[in-house]
């Protein structure tokens, strides 16, 4: 399979430093050589690689911008580029790290004691272990303040019952980071696999992120120690400040989604002949087609790169990622939606990532934030006025 050559159409990559664009290098040829020849049948399958699980821990792209307890310590660009590599191959593997690193890893490092850190984090890192981020709930998504599963004090310890859902590896996961509410307020714990009264089921079905483990998680009665406990893990702004890091991840991953099927499409339309005998690239409304993707692609890069420098500075906002992933995702599906047209009929097959990255960028546009609560987000920034309810 040929290299990827990347998408930079107004020289973006002369922003980048030269680590930067090594980075991004290794994990474009990790994706090429190792993800590319497996993804499609892993999506038809709806199996999720995990005999890639090692090798993704040993290129260090679980927590890649976390520092200490063997995490690989990247700048936020080059975790972002990381992000945009992975998500090339399909947006289920780049979920896998997501979580690992931004919902698990990263609010462990935050929030978790000293205990916590030295005996999960660098068994997290090399991907001996797995997580899971457990905040969703049947009955509340886009509100997780209206969380009903509940963590009840009993003697050193706490006992935990509900029920999350739409979990990304909640089947695989050694430990799920569960918040519940307390009579102090929502808080954040560890649960371990095997703790009795905890259990974890596939949800089945989907026929999108179909290479990606979703699961629902139920807590019976579940008894875990205070030592579980994550103690910095007060209100619900510390499980939002863990979604803002995925997000984060996300307004990047789909901008590499995006040049997979932009790229996809420009091939196809420079061989595909029709007509005259002339390759359809040769037609206006193809050519309108491209040109707004090109366009829409090198915002959404122009604008991931600010973020990332904002947020290596520590001055990048939530209301900013907002805006990162509700523009990136949007413009990512968009250009699925194009690209599958450009290739008429053959675009809806398996010959071709559209269909696949189509199907999937349907999932991460809601997920972690709706297309309307980021909009309510930022309408919240530029008014002052709260619009959620």
């Amino acid at each position: 399979m040929p290299s990827f050559r990347g998408v930079d159409y107004l020289h973006v990559d002369s922003l980048l430093s030269d680590e930067e664009k090594l980075v991004r290098q290794s994990v474009r040829q990790w994706v090429d050589e190792r993800l590319m020849p497996l993804i499609k049948d892993c999506y038809n399958e709806g199996r999720f690689p995990a005999e890639l699980i090692p090798e993704m821990g040993e290129m260090g792209f679980f927590g890649a911008n976390l520092e200490g307890y063997g995490a690989a310590g990247l700048s936020n660009v080059d975790y972002g580029l990381i992000m945009q590599e992975l998500e090339r191959g399909d947006s289920g593997i780049r979920s896998f790290v997501s979580v690992q690193g931004a919902l698990v890893m990263w609010p462990v490092l935050t929030y978790g004691s000293e205990e916590q850190k030295q005996k999960y984090l660098p068994k997290l890192a090399t991907g001996e272990m797995v997580g899971c981020f457990g905040l969703t709930e049947p009955g509340f998504g886009s509100n997780p303040g209206g969380m009903t599963t509940t963590a009840v004090r009993d003697g050193g310890g706490w006992i935990l019952n509900g029920e999350k859902t739409w979990i990304t590896n909640g089947t695989a996961a050694d430990l799920a980071v569960v918040w519940a509410r307390t009579s102090e307020g929502v808080r954040g714990f560890l649960v371990e696999r095997g703790t009795p009264g905890y259990s974890a089921a596939d949800i089945h079905g989907k026929l999108s992120m179909r290479a990606s483990v979703t699961s629902s998680l139920s807590l019976a009665e579940c008894r875990i120690p205070e030592s579980m406990r994550l103690p910095e893990a007060i209100g619900l702004k510390a499980a939002l400040g863990c979604l803002s890091q995925a997000r984060y991840g996300i307004g990047w991953g789909v901008l590499g989604a995006a040049m997979d099927c932009f790229e996809t499409a420009r091939q196809y339309s420079v061989e595909r002949k029709q007509f005259d005998g002339r390759p359809i690239a040769s037609h206006q409304l193809v050519q309108e087609k491209l040109a707004w993707m090109i366009t829409e692609i090198t915002k959404g890069q122009l604008l991931a790169l600010h973020c990332g420098r904002l947020k290596d500075r520590k001055q990048l906002d939530f209301a900013h990622i907002s805006m990162l992933k509700r523009n990136n995702v949007a413009m990512a599906l968009e250009c699925a939606r194009l690209s599958r047209d450009l290739l008429g009929a053959n675009g809806i097959t398996d010959d071709y990532p559209l269909m696949r990255h189509l199907c999937n960028l349907e999932t991460v546009k809601t997920y972690e934030g709706t297309d309307h609560i980021h909009a309510l987000v930022i309408g919240e920034r530029v008014t002052g006025v709260a619009a959620y309810k």
